[in-house]
């Protein structure tokens, strides 16, 4: 008897061990784990085209609601809006925006070069550029690089072309996929899911918000800062400051360089000028853009912000660091809903209830 009551106990315990619902669990994040692992690409472009499906879902069923139309039907308005505002302002500016471009991609190599024969002058400047020629950083010829570039243009075409595809899909028929993700959870926890899918929708949907807000003023108030100073090219560097704005703490650095290079054969007072423009549009984004649009959105510690981009930056390249902050908010949401409130919280409510 003894023995039999020491089996059954033992299969209870395995049978609670192997209930559907921690399994599923495990399976469902097993299998995210190990594509991360595995194919951190791929994952990677699943994830930005889902980012994308929200950004078009979300506008399309605002558009619904105020036109009183079916969501699918506001998506499809929103996006033949949002490729007439493309093609209708590449039409119309496009002329300035190529020329400009041209002449960017003529001045800053020219402007490096320049750089580079000042700092040759003197001993520290010439040790700082052989450290630089050590690194990799500084380049020493532009063949292998365009050559690289334009090897590599045709990969990033590729993939933006599944990220749209992916986005297209999912702002059509989120359901499908929603659905689909909820099966693989046990039945008991699919109401669980789906508060969790809901909130990282609703966060990821706040994140994008705040920052298209932001990358709007950073691009605006950057173009009109260098042309109100006299800047050659203001229209486009407020372009590419707008569009780094994307990726907090670093894009503004990367997108004052090409400003700070065209400045360099001006003169030192010049470059002083671009400085104070892009560090007081910076200002404003962090200290009151920024604050307004987040107070009740999506507010991420900048330390954070910047270790996860120093280490997606370092695994998965441009692509990492640019979803970088994305996924923080993400992780954030998930921790907060599977790990406090599930599990940290619960133990404080057992505990007052005893």
């Amino acid at each position: 008897m003894i023995g039999s009551e020491a089996e059954a106990t033992k299969r209870d315990k395995w049978r609670v061990r192997l209930a559907p619902r921690p399994v599923s669990v495990c399976l469902v994040f097993g299998l995210l784990l190990l594509m991360l692992v595995m194919m951190p690409g791929t994952l990677l472009l699943i994830f930005a085209g889902g980012l994308l499906a929200i950004l078009f879902r979300t506008s399309g069923v605002y558009i619904a609601r105020m036109l009183s139309i079916a969501p699918g039907w506001g998506v499809a308005i929103f996006l033949v809006g949002l490729l007439a505002v493309i093609v209708g302002g590449g039409f119309y500016l496009s002329p300035a925006i190529s020329n400009q471009a041209e002449q960017l991609w003529e001045q800053v190599p020219n402007a490096v070069r320049n750089l580079r024969g000042g700092l040759e002058e003197y001993a520290w400047g010439r040790q700082l550029i052989e450290r630089l020629n050590e690194g990799g950083l500084w380049p020493s010829g532009t063949g292998g690089a365009a050559t690289q570039a334009v090897s590599s243009a045709f990969g990033y075409l590729g993939n933006t072309v599944i990220v749209l595809f992916i986005a297209l899909y999912g702002a059509f028929d989120p359901a499908t996929y929603r659905n689909g993700l909820l099966k693989l959870i046990a039945p008991s926890a699919r109401g669980k899911g789906e508060r969790v899918l809901d909130n990282s929708v609703k966060t990821l949907q706040s994140w994008l918000t705040a920052q298209l807000i932001s990358m709007t003023v950073v691009g605006v108030l950057t173009g009109l800062g260098l042309w109100f100073i006299g800047i050659p090219l203001a229209l486009l560097l407020g372009l590419i400051a707008g569009l780094l704005a994307f990726i907090p703490n670093v894009g503004p650095v990367l997108a004052a360089t090409p400003g700070v290079l065209l400045a360099v054969p001006e003169g030192f007072h010049s470059v002083l000028l671009v400085l104070g423009v892009y560090l007081a549009v910076q200002a404003l984004e962090s200290y009151v853009v920024t604050p307004i649009v987040q107070q009740e959105k999506v507010s991420l510690p900048p330390v954070l912000v910047i270790s996860t981009q120093l280490i997606f930056g370092s695994l998965f390249g441009l692509i990492g660091l640019a979803l970088a902050t994305p996924m923080t908010a993400l992780f954030m949401q998930l921790i907060s809903d599977l790990y406090v409130d599930d599990y940290l919280e619960k133990e404080e409510r057992q505990i007052v209830e005893v």
